[in-house]
């Protein structure tokens, strides 16, 4: 019963962080799985099967609150759940000891520009509203899709992030609609994972557990998001992927860090995201506050020049 209840606390934590960041989710509930004495397959199949009700549930908080470009839902996801289709199958015989430090090298470089990005320079509108092509979203599609099957996460890490450099799209529809994505790659996920190992591999308990708690946080997740600025949105984004695959890559064989210096490296790391967000957030205050101070200079000259009395000797202006 208690493994039961810390599943349940743990899925709504890892949704309220997956909803407003778009990642972390599969990461967060398949480490802990692993660590109870799941096999990879198996705490990577219970995850997705969970996320099947808890990104539906996901994806109807975050179109509610305007969240989701469903254009992009349909290019991405649609690649994204044979991509992960086909990583069920190829985890079924496979050692992740290669693919997850690849993937933590790459995730923390992404990372690293996104913390850079947006807490020195904000989000860029340029490219906002140009439309984001098949030929950039389908491979994206693809290849996240199957890291997030054969790692047992990696679809927000790897599309959030992805997309979210483009500028093309507002940062809180970027985590909308990747999150919303998430049920079509779940499904073929899970799809995969059954017919590869079937479904006897699989804890129910812990799949209710997870989809109790994810469900719970979804509405409130999207709703964060919707009111996060999106300079602030970006930072904790990036800051979010430097932290948890910098923890995949010192665990790795290839760093095989010490203790102490594995702590030294998160304390860093953790200061260095805390004081980017609240920078992030000083300027997003700065920006926000200089077309109100506009307003409001305006405002009083507007009626100064009504109240003002006009000269003798001089006509007063018509009246409309």
């Amino acid at each position: 019963m208690k493994t039961l209840v810390l599943i349940t606390l743990v899925g709504l934590g890892a949704q309220l962080i997956d909803g407003s960041l778009g990642m972390s989710y599969g990461v967060t509930s398949t480490t802990l799985l692993l660590l109870l004495g799941a096999t990879p397959a198996a705490a990577s199949a219970t995850v997705h099967l969970a996320e099947i009700g808890t990104t539906l549930a996901s994806g109807l908080s975050h179109a509610r609150f305007g969240n989701v470009d469903w254009k992009v839902v349909a290019k991405l996801g649609l690649p994204g759940a044979l991509g992960a289709f086909t990583g069920a199958h190829v985890l079924a015989g496979l050692s992740t000891s290669l693919t997850k430090p690849l993937m933590a090298v790459l995730l923390f470089a992404l990372g690293l520009y996104l913390l850079a990005r947006f807490t020195l320079r904000g989000f860029d509108r340029r490219n906002l509203g140009k439309p984001l092509r098949k030929r950039f979203l389908v491979p994206l599609g693809l290849g996240a899709g199957f890291m997030d099957a054969i790692a047992g996460g990696g679809w927000g890490p790897i599309g959030t992030s992805s997309v979210l450099t483009s500028g093309r799209l507002e940062p809180r529809r970027v985590v909308g609609s990747v999150d919303s994505s998430k049920f079509l790659v779940s499904s073929g996920a899970s799809l995969g994972f059954v017919t590869a190992m079937g479904a006897h591999h699989i804890a129910f308990s812990w799949v209710a557990g997870l989809l109790i708690g994810g469900v719970v946080a979804a509405p409130i997740a999207a709703w964060l998001v919707r009111h996060m600025p999106a300079r602030l949105l970006g930072s904790l984004v990036g800051g979010m992927l430097l932290v948890t695959n910098a923890r995949t890559l010192l665990g790795s064989d290839w760093i095989a860090a010490s203790g102490p210096v594995r702590g030294v490296v998160y304390a860093v790391l953790a200061a260095v995201w805390a004081l980017a967000a609240v920078h992030s957030f000083r300027k997003y205050r700065e920006e926000a506050a200089v077309p109100a101070t506009e307003a409001a200079v305006l405002e009083r000259n507007v009626v100064a020049d009504v109240t003002t009395p006009v000269p003798a000797g001089r006509p007063s202006a018509p009246q409309v």
